[in-house]
């Protein structure tokens, strides 16, 4: 069985409790309702088990590693303790380094700053935009979209077969994409890579809230994730994996905590030795209250029973699709059939429709949150509704009419915390728009579409 499948006989779970699951917000017509969150991709709400675990920590907020008080050294302890909870969490092999870093973006910048010399990326032009730009002072191969996962392994093949030079090559590839929720082959295009003497890094970024991640049985070389996805919101995210890049490697940054001695030359300059621990890369105050939150939240998907949330959110996921299919105008974006596996973000266009005005008509008359418009991967946004990857695009609704079609799509996430009520909102609003339209006038504000107040009657 794949690690990324989730038994077939898992019990289902309950929604997790998560903060704003009883906020109002207005609508358009003068009322209010409660807000239908379904825009986990960006950001998942804290789950109410992270927001009481930080509550109750921070009365002993003190800075980590440099203090003998005994706030300091309870969080230290602390702060050190969430770097364990991590590395359980991620299935770590003993000799592994997990390092704190602000989000996903951030590890990859990180990781692209201790590649060797010469080292060569490959990359499918399918990622998400924090995955395919960080890699501007190494050599870089864009692969283009496969349209199965088999064709991925093979594409992978014969790119690390065909380099010349042969020397150090590093894959990035994400564990499910941001833009239609489809899993990767992350397992089979690890052999690819290892067996033609590359690395690998996973972009865990969309999966780690999802599914299990583990190190370890994916025989990835590094994974990186986000805080903010998987329901701690506090800017901490995680590059874990091989310490040999990373402890050859300049610091990503200089400064206290990165440095072991310092000390003044005799002509006037300095000499530095630095850590070779992950505090190599971990310089300055770290963020104590965003590591604590991350491995809280590591901790309750954990204990809650990460199988039974996988097979509530699968149920979610059908739900949608099998709704999705029943309005002929709507088409769900794929780049392995329809029928391939895919985590709680799935994304859409509607004929007829701006896909900004159709996500600004699911807030203001449904007080839905979703997203829309190229997800920070223009070129897969653009490769998935046919157009040229290579064109230059922009997110936000475009200086036109609602009505006019753009190369934008709009996407609906969801997660551990997310009710079925939402999911049947969602696409009652979607069905009720395709058949009757918009119940308001709307205008584009700022390369947003909004309701237009000014405007006499409805649309």
């Amino acid at each position: 069985m794949s690690v990324f499948t989730a038994a077939a006989d898992q019990s289902v779970c309950a929604p997790l409790p998560v903060l704003g699951e009883d906020v109002l917000v207005p609508l358009v017509t003068g009322a209010e309702i409660g807000y239908a969150a379904l825009d986990y991709a960006a950001s998942a709400p804290a789950l109410k088990r992270v927001w009481d675990d930080v509550a109750a920590y921070a009365p002993y907020y003190g800075s980590v590693h440099r203090g003998a008080g005994y706030l300091s050294q309870l969080s230290t302890d602390l702060f050190e303790a969430g770097r364990a909870t991590v590395a359980e969490f991620l299935g770590c092999r003993p000799d592994d380094q997990v390092v704190f870093t602000r989000s996903t973006t951030d590890s990859l910048n990180l990781l692209a700053g201790a590649l060797p010399a010469g080292c060569q990326v490959f990359v499918f032009e399918t990622e998400h935009h924090a995955s395919l730009l960080p890699w501007r002072d190494a050599r870089v191969t864009y692969l283009n979209a496969p349209r199965t996962p088999a064709q991925a392994v093979a594409t992978l093949e014969r790119a690390l077969a065909d380099r010349d030079p042969y020397g150090p090559a590093l894959v990035c590839v994400t564990g499910a994409s941001n833009v239609t929720g489809e899993l990767w082959p992350v397992r089979e295009l690890a052999a690819a890579a290892h067996a033609h003497g590359a690395r690998i890094v996973l972009d865990a970024a969309q999966l780690a809230p999802h599914h299990p991640v583990d190190i370890a049985a994916l025989d990835v070389d590094w994974v990186a994730f986000s805080g903010h996805k998987l329901y701690a919101p506090f800017g901490s995210g995680v590059l874990a994996g091989r310490a040999d890049w990373l402890r050859d490697a300049e610091p990503y940054l200089a400064g206290g905590g990165a440095s072991r001695t310092v000390a003044r030359r005799a002509d006037g300059g300095v000499d530095v030795e630095w850590h070779t621990t992950a505090a190599r890369h971990e310089a300055g105050s770290p963020n104590v209250i965003g590591v604590h939150a991350l491995a809280s939240a590591c901790k309750a998907l954990t204990e809650a029973g990460f199988d039974r949330l996988v097979a509530r959110e699968q149920q979610l996921v059908e739900r949608v699709l099998t709704g999705l299919a029943g309005v002929p105008e709507v088409k769900v974006l794929s780049l392995f059939g329809d029928d391939a596996p895919r985590v709680g973000v799935i994304s859409f266009v509607v004929a007829g429709w701006n896909s900004s005005h159709f996500a600004a008509a699911l807030s203001a008359e449904y007080g839905i949150g979703v997203r829309d418009g190229l997800f920070c991967a223009h070129p897969l946004v653009r490769t998935l509704l046919g157009g040229d990857p290579g064109e230059a695009g922009e997110c936000g609704a475009p200086e036109a009419a609602p009505e006019k079609r753009s190369l934008n799509a709009i996407r609906v996430s969801f997660g551990a915390g997310t009710p079925d009520e939402h999911v049947e909102r969602f696409l009652r609003a979607v069905r009720e728009l395709v058949t009757s339209g918009a119940r308001w006038k709307y205008r584009t504000e700022d390369g947003r579409c909004v309701p237009d107040r000014d405007a006499a009657g409805r649309g």
